[in-house]
């Protein structure tokens, strides 16, 4: 692969990753603050693709001529100096394997992945840290109070639901399959990319989810439940939640968090 090619993998390359980053793609490989950090790289490729073509197809420069004084004979001959993209004269072609890295480059712009969902969470036990502080701010106002899966679980496990108390709360997340089958609530989680997505398990007591396939998106609301499971696939605690009434939504903008 010549320049030129390599400068036009890096074009698409580039444009890809703009792509991505001025859309909501972009959500379903990274957290939603490195957006800047995308269009900047997206932009420097492309800038370094633009560079690396104008010097590839400028004019080539004339040769470059010696200056000979009348009759001298042991002068020696005018050197053609070589323009840039000028052919081997031996016709030297690169290996055409090297186009094969347009492949990845064309995926990223024809096929939108999905974001991990119930299968990774299947594969992969509930992650939960405790935090740094045992004091946890008061929840939002509002009847039900709008939490995240991750602040519930934090909540349920490391408070023992104490700043939960009688309180009502609000929690969207996809279903996934539980221990015996039933269904739970989880939500995958970002440290900083989705290749170190984790999930986040609630399982569920009381009016639970029936009759929808895995990776449904549902938000339920009810209340703090003391009972704590185990996650089979790492042995960690599950929180419960105590289910009053859940609806079918759509997947949300961002779908990890």
């Amino acid at each position: 692969m010549n320049r030129q090619a390599q400068a036009v993998v890096l074009l698409l390359l580039g444009g890809a990753v703009l792509r991505a980053s001025v859309t909501d793609l972009y959500l379903r490989y990274v957290k939603e603050g490195l957006r800047p950090f995308l269009i900047a790289a997206g932009l420097l490729l492309v800038v370094a693709a633009i560079m690396t073509l104008w010097y590839e197809l400028r004019p080539a420069r004339p040769a470059a001529q010696v200056p000979v004084a009348p009759g001298d004979a042991t002068a020696p001959p005018s050197v053609d100096q070589p323009g840039p993209g000028d052919a081997d004269e031996h016709g030297h072609h690169e290996p055409r394997v090297g186009w094969l890295l347009i492949l990845p480059v064309l995926g990223l712009l024809l096929v939108a992945p999905p974001a991990l969902g119930s299968y990774a969470a299947d594969q992969a036990g509930s992650t939960l840290s405790a935090p740094a502080q045992s004091d946890y701010p008061p929840l939002p106002d509002g009847d039900p109070a709008q939490v995240s899966v991750l602040d519930y679980a934090a909540r349920a496990l490391f408070d023992r639901g104490v700043s939960l108390g009688d309180r009502r709360v609000q929690l969207t997340g996809f279903i996934a399959t539980g221990t015996g089958g039933e269904p739970i609530l989880a939500r995958m989680v970002l440290s900083c990319c989705a290749a170190d997505g984790r999930p986040v398990k609630l399982g569920l007591t009381g009016d639970v989810p029936a009759g929808l396939p895995n990776d449904s998106w549902v938000e339920v609301i009810g209340r703090y439940s003391d009972r704590v499971g185990r996650d089979p696939v790492n042995d960690a605690e599950i929180p419960y939640l105590e289910v009053e009434s859940w609806r079918q939504v759509p997947a949300p903008r961002n779908q990890y968090g």
